[in-house]
């Protein structure tokens, strides 16, 4: 199907593919929670078209499970509000799914959507990446990896020691995976509506009008929102039962796994080695989505299904990945690649970049006195600590009511207050 057709607003209820059911329970949640409607402001909840939407109106008008109240001024059209039948009928519907908002998109426009937007059509140039990382210090060599490892496809293993810009750097990839794509609000398996957009990992590039007309059939589907590429990022909070379909028994609604968020995007798996289980066990997760780039989940009623895993699937990890999994592992994942502390020149350049964004004024001789620190400790340079010790640095300048100015006085404050001698 061309995208064009992805994106369309249906004419009709065959064409939106859903089941009438499903449509119906919504509807009658959403004059629960709204009261009296009329037809406009019941498309601008359920975004969908007047013609489905009176499709809708009609049956339960048939049924007795609505009824029609007299137009006044402020209302676009006849109004319309649940008879005691209808109440009732909402009830159960609630106590069925928890979920009212837009109407979902059926699991197999999913699929074909997702594949239309595929991180995996996107090619990439040396000459991208440097334009995506031209206000972010980075290593020469990285570029020559990084790229051959987005186009791959497969799994990206990056390790290093802590503060080494790996998370940083693997979030800005999501500026090489092409332009924003359409994400649907929620998705339809059968009967069974799960909540996909989140707006923690979901950005939209424009606001939707609140007053959006959905009669023009040349409207692209409301239910549907453009946004950046996702990024997402699990750290050693994450466990198994976060990677499967999550049931919430109190709002009785289907969430989202991470990974599926994540789908035309990339999905970051940050401090690897650090969760509550086993690092093999999470690896041996991700083998049939790696190898088939295909999950497969449950909903509650037993149904299984699969679902497109259509991700830059990144480990991040500050152990050597020998201490994860064994290397017949390891050459699945294709590129492991390594980052590594950074040279004074790189250093300084971090912490000229930081004081411009952050509008500092300096004392002469910080940044030398800065170097001094570091030859007396024989610390390594990291990308992470110009910007931790002039953070930390300010913190101390505000106290002394000189906000905005780093001292050398301050600047060694933050250093005792950041490393810890060894």
């Amino acid at each position: 199907m061309a995208f064009v057709e992805l994106i369309k607003q249906p004419r009709t209820l065959d064409e939106s593919a859903l089941d009438a059911e499903l449509l119906l329970d919504l509807t009658l949640k959403h004059f629960y929670d709204g009261g009296v409607l009329d037809l406009q402001q019941l498309a601008d909840r359920m975004a969908l078209p007047g013609k489905i939407m009176e499709a809708i109106l009609l049956t339960l008008r048939k049924d007795a499970r609505i009824e029609v109240l007299a137009v006044q001024d402020h209302s676009a059209g006849v109004r319309y509000q649940l008879t005691d039948l209808g109440r009732a009928e909402a009830k159960n519907a609630y106590l069925r799914s928890g979920y009212i908002g837009r109407a979902p998109i059926t699991l197999d426009h999913y699929r074909q959507l997702v594949e239309a937007q595929s991180v995996f059509n996107c090619t990439v140039t040396k000459a991208q990446l440097q334009e995506a990382f031209a206000d972010v210090v980075i290593e020469e060599h990285l570029y020559d990896q990084l790229g051959p490892a987005l186009h791959s496809g497969r799994a990206i293993m990056v390790y290093g020691a802590a503060g080494t810009g790996k998370t940083f750097i693997c979030k800005h990839l999501a500026r090489c995976l092409g332009g924003p794509v359409y994400l649907p609000y929620a998705i339809a398996v059968g009967r069974e509506i799960i909540q996909f957009f989140d707006p923690l990992i979901h950005r939209p590039v424009y606001k939707v009008s609140e007053k959006a007309d959905y009669h023009f059939e040349t409207r692209s589907d409301q239910r549907l929102i453009l946004c950046e590429r996702p990024v997402a990022i699990s750290g050693g909070e994450l466990t198994m039962d976060s990677l499967e379909l999550r049931y919430d028994p109190i709002t009785r609604l289907n969430h989202a796994p991470i990974q599926l968020k994540a789908n035309n995007g990339i999905y970051i798996v940050d401090d690897m080695g650090r969760q509550r289980i086993a690092p093999i066990e999470l690896l041996n997760r991700w083998i049939v989505p790696m190898e088939e780039h295909m999950d497969y989940l449950t909903v509650g009623t037993g149904q299984h299904f699969p679902v497109p895993f259509d991700t830059v699937l990144v480990f991040s990890t500050n152990l050597h990945p020998l201490e994860l999994a064994d290397e017949a592992f390891l050459r699945r994942l294709g590129y492991k690649i390594h980052f590594s502390a950074i040279i004074k020149q790189q250093f300084t350049l971090i912490w000229e970049n930081v004081c411009r964004e952050r509008e500092v004024t300096l004392e002469d001789g910080v940044l030398e006195r800065v170097f001094e620190l570091y030859d007396q400790t024989k610390r390594p340079f990291l990308p992470c600590q110009p910007r931790d010790l002039i953070g930390l640095g300010l913190d101390i300048a505000a106290f002394k009511n000189n906000k905005g100015h780093l001292s050398k006085e301050n600047i060694r404050l933050a250093w005792d207050t950041y490393f810890i001698d060894i």
